[in-house]
């Protein structure tokens, strides 16, 4: 039986190499004129951020940076950002990198169109309608956000990683170009394909999950399954970023639709309380979490082993306890740190971010109920 489910597509998705070149097409096809371009020294470092900037103006359109962008944004990041985009003027954002900048980008154009504070949104469908014009263009593959309905923003006083969800959050356009995410470094490119992974795996294996997601999520393993262990040793192989371009992207719209699990629920405070990376975070605690809901596994562990696993012969007597060896090793391959000490976790915060945990909207969508008790007790493993 299937249960209950909806989805809507509202997004325009331009997907190529080179696709960057339709940007000033669709600004003026949407009578937008002056665009907030919202990212971080990084890119600015790299060029891309020029790059843009000059797509833009050499179409006779305006562009405004905003670049204080960090990884894990605080509350204090997105009221600057709002300050500036209503100082400047424009009518439209650009989210361009991974998902520090879309978190801010969306927050912006909830709070510039409604006002108030950031928090003020805080849960489940509070933006109570559309926000501003979003260009998501991604650099990673690996968030997703371009296609996501959440912003996560970190209160800077209690460390605690809040999620302000709305369909009305989703970007109005996404521009997929792979030549954005070829210059990455590789341990950029591993824990952003990681995360891509995981994101594909935990919309499978969600109580949400539905056979929209579905089909989502295994083209997703799939294309990620394939390409990531390619990607990561050559990011010029430009078949293996294309694959992780689109196979992040359609992991993305799964989970979008049927929500995440323990390994996000768990993952947001170690980003919150220690600044870890959230594709590092997510990948680290991965193999614990996989272990923890294998024993409420359907089936569907082995459809994703096929997936991963490098061997594509038929696996004989298939025990889940294979697919998380199979994580663990992949984690071990890529070079990612091996536990939570290794990123500069301390055990003394383990119940305050167990708490935070538990307030996170993925533990009821996680395969396998899981109390307080469950969730300090994947930390010490994981630790």
């Amino acid at each position: 039986m299937i249960k209950d489910f909806g989805f809507i597509i509202p997004q325009n998705c331009q997907f190529g190499v080179g696709a960057l070149k339709k940007l000033p097409e669709i600004m003026k096809e949407n009578d937008l004129d002056h665009v907030f371009l919202i990212s971080d020294h990084g890119l600015e470092a790299l060029g891309v951020v020029k790059k843009i900037q000059d797509i833009v103006e050499e179409a006779g359109l305006q562009c405004t940076t905003y670049l204080d962008i960090q990884a894990n944004p605080t509350s204090a990041i997105v009221a600057d950002a709002t300050d500036k985009y209503r100082e400047c003027g424009a009518s439209s954002i650009i989210a361009l990198g991974g998902g520090g900048p879309m978190d801010v980008a969306k927050a912006v154009g909830v709070v510039a169109t409604y006002g108030g504070k950031i928090f003020d949104y805080e849960g489940n469908f509070k933006v109570p309608g559309p926000i501003v014009p979003i260009f998501a263009i991604p650099t990673t593959a690996g968030t997703g956000s371009e296609v996501t309905a959440s912003a996560v923003i970190t209160d800077e006083k209690t460390h605690f990683k809040s999620t302000i969800f709305s369909y009305y959050n989703l970007p109005k356009f996404a521009i997929l170009d792979p030549e954005l995410i070829m210059t990455a470094p590789a341990h950029i490119a591993a824990a952003c394909g990681v995360d891509a992974l995981i994101h594909a795996m935990e919309a499978y294996l969600s109580n949400n999950a539905n056979p929209f997601s579905d089909c989502f999520a295994e083209k997703a393993m799939e294309l990620i399954g394939t390409n990531l262990r390619r990607f990561v040793a050559n990011r010029h192989d430009e078949k293996a970023a294309c694959a992780m371009m689109v196979g992040s992207n359609f992991a993305g719209i799964a989970f979008a639709w049927a929500r995440l699990g323990n390994i996000h629920a768990l993952s947001h405070p170690v980003s919150g309380f220690f600044g870890v990376a959230h594709g590092v975070a997510n990948s680290v605690l991965m193999p614990a979490v996989m272990e923890y809901n294998a024993l409420a596994d359907i089936g569907r562990y082995e459809k994703i082993y096929n997936y991963v696993s490098v061997d594509k012969e038929p696996v004989k007597d298939f025990k889940p306890q294979m697919l998380v060896d199979l994580v663990t090793e992949l984690n071990k391959e890529l070079g990612i740190p091996e536990n939570l000490r290794a990123v500069g976790v301390t055990e003394d915060k383990i119940h305050a971010m167990a708490v935070d945990a538990m307030k996170s909207g993925n533990i009821p969508a996680n395969p396998r109920e899981t109390t307080l008790d469950d969730v300090i007790a994947l930390y010490h493993k994981a630790y």
